[in-house]
């Protein structure tokens, strides 16, 4: 009796292996990502291979993402319609890129004067923040899952030639600058430009631009600014925090499996987690080896300087908002869910020197 048993139980184990096997090979998926940032660039690019790392070992190796660097597959301001149309099927970004298509996503990346890390995190988990990107998206006609995937805490305000002391200092400069700060800069008499990382060294040693604006410290470092504009200003006013994205073709996303689908955006979870510490931990060194090895001159805003950017921030917000609805949507739920943060964090945290 027992070895009938056990017939009947290899026979049935014989018979459901291909059925098994078939099931899992169908429902293998291969997310190919170009990224906007190169990987080597600490924050910004080095996030995407871990969490491609991670996408493999969590599934097993049946969810597996190829990552190819800037420009390799498509230029890094294209990823957006390439997604949207399955041209790819994911790509690796930042909402901010997108300005001159959709108002409003720029808020999904960084604002102005806006949330820290960890209140932006905050209100994208625990707010309407998830849904309101997703929405913006959606209504913009775009085919696509967004999904956060990497956040880095305030950058630097900007690499100058000259020292800034007064708004005055600004008009005529030609800068390079990201998202609604670049709004800000432009009512200040600079005319900016958006451009890709690895634009920005040749522009500035072409004079084609005065100043720029990138990233944190020990990201600006790999790209070499300290070696053509030695001023260097803070606090990053622009972009206390930056957010950036994973775009999965909409099509792909609503047939992979649900297994997938929660491997993706927990990968992604505790990308954020990571990629706030890695930019938390490098800075240091990175300030300490622009000023004793470098000759970096690093600067403070004034106030007055601080309170021109503010003032020009609100008029800036003001405008957005009043030619389009949605910005203004966006901007009102981050703005009460703000008023309502802020009677935490004056309480609970030490007030800063």
């Amino acid at each position: 009796m027992k070895k009938s048993f056990a017939a009947l139980a290899l026979a049935a184990t014989m018979l459901t292996a291909p059925l098994a096997t078939g099931a899992l090979a169908a429902d293998k998926l291969l997310l190919k990502t170009p990224i906007a940032f190169s990987t080597s660039l600490p924050g910004l690019g080095s996030p995407i291979p871990r969490v491609a790392k991670q996408l493999n070992v969590m599934s097993g190796g049946t969810l597996k993402m190829k990552v190819y660097e800037p420009g390799k597959l498509v230029p890094a301001f294209e990823i957006l319609d390439a997604v949207s149309s399955g041209k790819i099927n994911s790509g690796y970004t930042t909402a901010g890129y997108w300005a001159g298509k959709i108002p409003a996503a720029p808020l999904f990346s960084a604002v102005p004067f806006g949330p820290e890390a960890g209140e932006y995190m905050a209100w994208l988990y625990y707010g309407n923040g998830l849904a309101l990107y997703q929405e913006m998206y959606d209504q913009a006609g775009f085919n696509v899952k967004v999904v956060p995937c990497a956040i880095i805490a305030p950058e630097t305000s900007g690499w100058f030639a000259k020292e800034i002391n007064k708004p005055e200092d600004l008009d005529g400069l030609k800068m390079r600058f990201f998202g609604l700060g670049g709004k800000v800069m432009q009512k200040l008499g600079v005319a900016t430009s958006l451009l890709p990382g690895g634009e920005i060294f040749p522009a500035l040693e072409k004079g084609a631009i005065d100043a720029t604006e990138f990233s944190m410290p020990a990201i600006d470092a790999r790209l070499g600014f300290h070696k053509l504009v030695k001023y260097n200003y803070f606090p990053g006013w622009h972009q206390q925090a930056t957010v950036f994205e994973l775009l999965v073709n909409k099509d792909v996303w609503n047939k992979a499996s649900d297994q997938h689908k929660a491997i993706i955006e927990n990968a992604c979870k505790a990308s954020m987690t990571d990629s706030f510490a890695e930019g938390e931990a490098i800075q240091h060194d990175a300030l300490l080896d622009n000023v004793n090895n470098n000759g970096v001159k690093i600067k403070k805003w004034n106030d007055e300087m601080l309170s021109t950017f503010r003032k020009t921030w609100d008029e800036v917000a003001k405008e957005e908002a009043g030619k389009d609805p949605f910005f203004a949507k966006v901007l009102g739920d981050m703005q009460t869910f703000r008023d309502g943060y802020t009677i935490w964090k004056e309480n609970a945290f030490l007030p800063r020197k």
